[in-house]
């Protein structure tokens, strides 16, 4: 039975995601982005006061450690914090929303170009970042789905112009279903429909960035979302319990009274560490995800195997390019 589960989980990766040939051998990743990718930067420019210890695990805005950190160990690689340039708060654009002057998406880049004006052709380069342009709304503004991909779509383009050739772009996870939505009773439906928007516009400028750049440089999208949204449905299939609590106060990026307060937890079953970051076991499955994506051959752990069996059955991934 163990068997045959195993090898149709193996048929439906393989068809869900088609071998990319230029995915074969990297020698590093380089990451760009905010919270969710950040190993310590914004804890190293804060004097280790942002995200504080014990509560977040050596500066990342975690429990424990980040889907970068564990999809570098699933590729064979060893995770190289220089290489990554995320910052907690960063949005797309030039600011960053957690601590004034540190950087946002576009110094990142501008940082990491100074170093490498010759990009590495072998590595993966990795752009996860949207969640402070919503998230920004806490602080008064508005935010702009068209304005923060067109910094995701500038991103990609200035990666590819100094060399880079495999690049992932990720999307947004259904921000109206985090806890930090609960600060009132409008927040939900308005960041479901920013993120729809989002994503929408994402996929449409994968396109075009695809017609664009040619065959020569290799968009991987990350549909992060879809991976979300069948943990939030079944939370079961991949060992959680609770996807709608959280653990811990947020007390590092947009400081909010919510009207539910945290919760006693075990953090091995939730999906969320505090309103707005993930926990250590839910980076895992992305980390996981992401090498799914990029390496549809090898066949996961089965918790993760019969979480991508319920896309299948959902019919929520579609198949990426292969050039």
């Amino acid at each position: 039975m163990q068997k045959g589960i195993l090898a149709t989980g193996f048929s439906l990766l393989c068809l869900f995601f088609p071998l990319k040939v230029s995915a074969l051998n990297y020698d590093e990743i380089y990451v760009f982005g905010d919270s969710y990718s950040d190993p310590g930067n914004l804890f190293n420019a804060t004097e280790e006061a942002i995200p504080p210890s014990p509560i977040y695990f050596n500066g990342r805005f975690a429990n424990g450690s980040i889907w970068v950190e564990y999809l570098a160990q699933d590729l064979g690689l060893s995770f190289n914090p220089r290489t990554n340039y995320a910052v907690g708060g960063a949005t797309t654009g030039v600011d960053n929303i957690s601590v004034p002057g540190q950087p946002g998406l576009q110094q990142q880049l501008s940082n990491f170009i100074v170093k490498n004006p010759s990009a590495d052709p072998k590595a993966l380069y990795i752009v996860w970042a949207g969640f402070n342009d919503y998230f920004n709304y806490f602080l008064g503004n508005v935010p702009n789905p068209s304005q923060t991909v067109a910094n995701l779509s500038t991103t990609v383009k200035s990666l590819a112009a100094v060399g880079a050739k495999d690049i992932m772009l990720v999307n947004l996870p259904d921000l109206g279903k985090f806890p930090v939505a609960s600060f009132n009773s409008k927040v939900p439906s308005l960041f479901s429909e920013l993120t729809s928007k989002h994503n929408s516009d994402l996929e449409t400028t994968v396109k075009l960035l695809d017609q664009q750049l040619g065959s020569d440089v290799n968009i991987i999208p990350l549909k992060v979302n879809s991976l979300f949204s069948s943990i939030i449905t079944e939370p079961s299939k991949f060992g959680l319990t609770n996807v709608t609590d959280y653990c811990v106060e947020n007390l590092s990026v947009v400081p909010l009274k919510l009207p539910n307060p945290p919760v006693a937890c075990d953090p091995n079953k939730f999906l969320f560490w505090d309103p707005v970051h993930a926990t250590t076991v839910t980076h895992r499955l992305i980390g996981e995800f992401a090498f799914s994506t990029l390496f549809p051959a090898s066949i996961p752990e089965p918790s993760v195997l019969l979480g991508l069996l319920a896309f299948g059955a959902l019919g929520v991934i579609s198949p990426l390019k292969h050039k």
